[in-house]
This record gives C-alpha cells, sequence and structure tokens, in this order.
C-alpha cells in the first residue's frame, strides 16, 4: 500500500509533503555529531522551499549563528506553479511587505536570504530573512536557480518525488554537498545504483523507525495512513534520506554470525535449519534478511534494498544489482510464463530479477522456464570487504 500510494502521488505530481521539523533536526543532528562543524563557514541552499511552508529555512535559520552559517539562502516556486487542483493564495506575510508586487505574486517564485542581523536585536534568525522575486517561478532547473546552486556549499531539501533522478543529476553537475529526501526505490534507479555502488551517495541517518510523516495541503487521497486527524499529517514507510555527508552510524560494524550459527540459530524460520539458497541465474545465495548475513560467507551475497540502512563501507563491499545493467544474470530464459496460484497468466509474463528454482509450483507467484522458479524483491549483491 504504501508504495503504490507513494507511486500515484508521483504520477500525479502531488508532491506537496512538507517535511517535519522534529525529522529535520534529528537528521542534521547526526552530521552534527559526526562533525560539529559541518556547517560552519558554509552556504545551504534550500531549493523548493518556501520559509512560510517549509521547515528547512525555519530549521537553518533558527540555528544559523550556532552552526556557524555563512548564508542561507531558500528558494520557492511560484503559487501558479504547484500542483493541479491545489489553490493557493499569497500569504499575508507577502501582501503586507513593501516589496509585494500584486503582477508577479502568483507567476514567480521568491528566493529568501540570510546573513545578518537585520532587526537589532544582535541576533541571525527566522526574522532576518530578506527576500526578492525572482525572474522566474522558482524552478530549480532555470538559470537563476542554478545560478544559486553553483554559490551553495551544501543543498538540503525534500525535492518532489516525481523529479528526484533530475534533480539529483542536477547537484552532481555541481559536484555538491547534498542532504535531500527520496522514495527508496530510488535506490536501484540506473542513474542512482551506479553512485551508492562507488560510495558517492549513501543513504542518511533515517527517520525515526522508518516512518516519515509529512504535511500536506493537497487531499489525503495519497495518504498511507493519517497520524492525527486534526494536522492531516500522511505517513509514508518507502522515503528515507540521501547524501554524501559522513555520519556515525554509517561506521557502525554489522554484528553478524557465521553460516553454521544462523542455520543452527537464527530467528529468521527461512534460514533457521534450512540455510541458504543460491539463484537459479546469479552467482549468489539470497540472504532474505539484513540481520541473517553470514559473517564467513565469501562469495557474493544478494540482499535487500534496506541492507542500506546498516550498510558499513569499511565491512562491506557493493558489487551490483539485480535491476543494474552491470550486473549481467548468468542465466537468462528465452521462454517464461507466470503462473499464479497455479493458474497460468497468457498475456503478461511479469518483471524477473534474481530467481529461486523450486521443486513444484505452489500457492504464490512463479514462473515456469522450464522448470519452476520463484522471483524475489530487487536485491543488492554484496560481499565482505576484503573477499576475493
Amino acid at each position: 500500500m504504501a508504495q503504490t500510494n507513494l507511486t500515484n502521488a508521483k504520477k500525479a505530481k502531488n508532491d506537496e509533503f512538507y517535511t517535519q521539523y522534529a525529522d529535520i533536526e534529528r537528521e542534521m543532528n547526526a552530521y552534527l555529531d559526526y562533525d560539529k562543524d559541518v556547517f560552519r563557514d558554509k552556504t545551504i541552499l534550500l531549493p523548493c522551499d518556501d520559509p512560510e511552508w517549509s521547515n528547512f529555512a525555519r530549521y537553518f535559520s533558527q540555528n544559523f549563528q550556532s552552526f556557524g552559517l555563512k548564508k542561507l539562502i531558500s528558494t520557492s516556486y511560484a503559487i501558479d506553479s504547484k500542483p493541479d487542483g491545489l489553490v493557493l493564495q499569497p500569504r499575508d506575510e507577502e501582501i503586507r511587505h513593501l516589496k509585494y508586487d500584486s503582477s508577479k505574486a502568483r507567476t514567480h517564485g521568491r528566493v529568501f536570504t540570510l546573513t545578518r542581523d537585520m532587526t537589532g536585536d544582535d541576533r541571525i534568525n527566522f526574522q532576518d530573512l530578506e527576500w526578492e522575486y525572482l525572474e522566474g517561478d522558482g524552478d530549480f532547473r532555470s538559470a537563476e536557480v542554478t545560478a544559486l546552486r553553483d554559490e551553495a556549499d551544501i543543498i538540503i531539501t525534500n525535492p518532489p518525488f516525481s523529479l528526484f533522478r533530475e534533480f539529483l543529476s542536477w547537484i552532481f553537475a555541481a559536484d555538491k554537498r547534498f542532504v535531500i529526501i527520496g522514495n527508496m526505490n530510488a535506490i536501484t534507479y540506473k542513474e542512482v545504483f551506479p553512485l551508492i555502488k562507488d560510495n558517492k551517495i549513501w543513504l542518511g541517518n533515517g527517520f525515526a523507525a522508518g516512518n516519515a510523516y509529512f504535511a500536506s495541503p493537497t487531499t489525503r487521497e495519497y495518504a498511507v495512513g493519517v497520524a492525527d486527524a486534526s494536522t492531516g499529517l500522511v505517513k509514508f514507510r518507502n522515503v528515507t534520506w540521501f547524501t554524501n555527508l559522513d555520519h556515525g552510524r554509517r561506521h557502525e560494524p554489522l554484528a553478524l554470525m557465521t553460516e553454521a550459527d544462523n542455520i543452527k540459530f537464527s530467528k529468521r524460520k527461512e534460514i533457521k535449519g534450512v540455510g541458504y539458497q543460491k539463484y537459479d541465474n546469479y552467482d549468489a545465495i539470497e540472504v532474505p534478511f539484513t540481520d541473517a548475513i553470514p559473517s564467513d560467507y565469501p562469495g557474493i551475497m544478494g540482499v535487500p534494498i534496506s541492507f542500506l540502512n546498516k550498510y558499513n563501507p569499511d565491512q562491506f563491499e557493493i558489487v551490483g544489482s539485480d535491476a543494474y545493467d552491470g550486473s549481467p544474470p548468468i542465466k537468462r530464459y528465452p521462454n517464461k510464463e507466470k503462473v499464479v496460484d497455479g493458474v497460468r497468466m497468457k498475456s503478461i509474463t511479469g518483471a524477473m530479477g534474481c530467481v529461486i528454482r523450486q521443486s513444484s509450483f505452489g500457492s504464490g507467484t512463479y514462473f515456469d522456464v522450464g522448470y519452476p522458479v520463484q522471483a524475489v524483491y530487487k536485491r543488492i549483491f554484496i560481499r565482505h570487504r576484503g573477499a576475493a
């Protein structure tokens, strides 16, 4: 349900999900705990973030002095560029401002900057933000926002889910540091996975218990759950933080049992007393749970994409993925037929990644490739660091 709703939201361009202040604070604390000066003397750009709606600008402006920031820049989209069906009006704060221009209020984005104390209270905070209308609608791909990207040291935001690939490419075109939110399945995108494999991007500290709650001005049609009916917070289980800033959890070794001990003692019924199955089409064993990775297996292991939440690059090496062109299977099936609960599906064969050979067809989804195989969900291939 979570993935279906997030996909529907992307297709409908209903990308107006506002990150909670506590989630931003929790994530940034992970980088600050690892390096207290991570933001010192840095210019931070918050694209797609209207300070009147977004907690990113509020968080960094309130911590401007304690972090030692050099400059904070935040840009907003024009009201008329918001998703279809979302009716917004200029906020009262904008209308009352001396710079308010009714001819630009709906069609132009705004840029907010913070560099100094403007109110004379000897503090630099949210009240000191200055703003101007942009020449365009505030799209991050515009020349003027791209120029702000080039000026920045670190880019932090929750970009539109539907534009994640393009947004990440936009960041890497300028070789910037970043912390952004995206769909967990972005790990398998052809534009993203090679960067993860080469340790150019990794997962951040993450949302508490894996639950991401967002405020949204759109309807609740895409909500997986409403945390509080009075606030309309919507819940997603399948989003996470992507970054190239280091944090301590990334260097915590994963405690593991040996292969023999997993087979004898594992709490996972798929492993205990059973062992590890080999894929029929990849030279690797299936490890369905991160905590079931055997500590002494010298070969390639297929693990869930959620493994990246525990990935320590000093302990493991990522060598491929069944969704990555650089990891071709050792066996291909020229003919296959999808079989669901014993019923053969004539029109759609379905997608295949790693598959495990079975002795017979049973309940569930199988493929007939001349014999029964079952596919597992997307897998990342890893091996222990130093293993040949």
